[in-house]
């Protein structure tokens, strides 16, 4: 039987609030509880951290590539290691791998890694983002037009059949190119539904909730923006309590005042999250690569087309968590509850990962005060 284990020494926030003079207790890959430092049974086995905050790994519900790899590029069951851990040095311990507009074989290839993946529970990994093709020609951003198209019956039974064998699967749609009858299908299935990539109006929005999406895809970025007289999809998240909305959070894809006010807008309960929407250059020397045969170039902290579109971001999780706190100006707490808590709720795992609650799995991260991680522990495990 495997000892129990206590981390002291430092802060710790366990996704709801802060513990001082307080011992995160582990056994295995669980957590086990919060006590206070004069509780801690002598016996157990003690690390202590020279302080610092220990909190939740974060999860990150957008991730395009990472350590050099790029899943649509070739999505192989070594590359999703190489993202995983990528990610997981970085602070990242759950990721949700993220497929965009492609051809039917690559989806096909990668729906089979991940379903192989999932089986051989490969570390880090919660499920499958789909990012299209079922989106608005007219907002495709980085995703190429030969592969946006909309929802047919097939696709309809062939996602509901994927949403039965992976737990938590995501898909990006845009209302115009998916019918109210098609998100109900695939909600009722298993399916998250998040709104993205889209010029659809308010309403549009609102009968798309109604018919069961739970998010939205990178507020501010490819969607119909908020106007006087037409809301749009920045409107319909901000004003309804039922979405979920993640958010880049780079000085580059949404200004931090637009930020700012998203957040003081926000109906709850639905909230906002910070993604990453990393590419393959998190965690590399990357300078460019390719995506579908167009060049994307890394230039000062940010990913372009030749055109100049913003092309997925240049972060991890962690600098989206720093950038809330000292661009932003929100507290630390607020940020990694973003970063953590949140998006676990969007996925409806959040009494397992993203916070430390008794039973919960054992990924967390010791920072110092200024955020900076020092040591990462993914299933009671140090990371190197």
């Amino acid at each position: 039987m495997t000892k129990k284990k206590s981390f002291v020494g430092a802060t710790i926030f366990d996704g709801f609030k802060r513990h001082l003079n307080a011992a995160l207790i582990i056994k295995n890959s669980k957590v086990v509880e919060i006590i206070p430092e004069e509780k801690v049974d002598p016996k157990t086995e003690q690390i202590v951290l020279a302080g610092g905050l220990l909190t939740p790994g974060f999860v990150d519900l957008q991730v395009n590539g990472g350590g050099g790899v790029l899943f649509n590029d070739n999505p192989s069951l070594e590359n999703l290691k190489t993202i995983c851990e990528a990610h997981a040095k970085l602070g990242s311990t759950s990721i949700m791998p993220t497929l965009i507009s492609d051809s039917p074989e690559v989806k096909k290839r990668a729906i089979s890694t991940i379903t192989d993946a999932l089986d051989k529970q490969v570390n880090g990994l919660v499920g499958l983002h789909l990012e299209g093709p079922h989106l608005a020609l007219a907002r495709k951003g980085a995703h190429e037009e030969r592969f946006i198209r909309p929802m047919k019956e097939f696709d309809c039974l062939e996602l509901e059949s994927l949403a039965n064998k992976i737990s938590t699967l995501m898909l990006t749609i845009a209302p115009e190119a998916v019918s109210p009858q098609q998100i109900t299908r695939l909600s009722k299935a298993g399916a998250i539904i998040s709104l993205g990539h889209t010029d659809c109006t308010f309403n549009q929005a609102a009968e798309a909730v109604d018919a069961g999406a739970t998010c939205a895809t990178h507020l501010f970025n490819a969607m119909s923006p908020f106007g006087s007289r037409e809301p749009g999809l920045v409107g319909a998240v901000l004003d309804s309590g039922r979405l979920f909305s993640g958010i880049i959070a780079d000085g580059f894809h949404v200004n931090k005042a637009s930020i700012n006010l998203a957040l003081r807008a926000k109906k709850g309960p639905g909230a906002l999250f910070l993604v990453s929407d990393s590419m393959s250059t998190v965690g590399s020397d990357q300078k460019h690569f390719f995506l579908n045969d167009r060049l994307i170039t890394r230039s000062q902290g940010k990913l372009i087309l030749e055109d100049g579109t913003l092309a997925g971001a240049d972060i991890h999780l962690s600098d989206a968590v720093k950038y809330m706190v000292n661009e932003v100006g929100i507290s630390q707490d607020d940020a990694i509850r973003m970063a953590s808590l949140i998006p676990a709720k969007v996925l409806g795992v959040e009494s397992e990962i993203g916070c430390l609650a008794p039973d919960a799995r054992a990924d967390f991260l010791w920072m110092k005060n200024d955020l900076e991680i020092e040591k990462v522990w993914v299933g009671g495990n140090e990371q190197s």
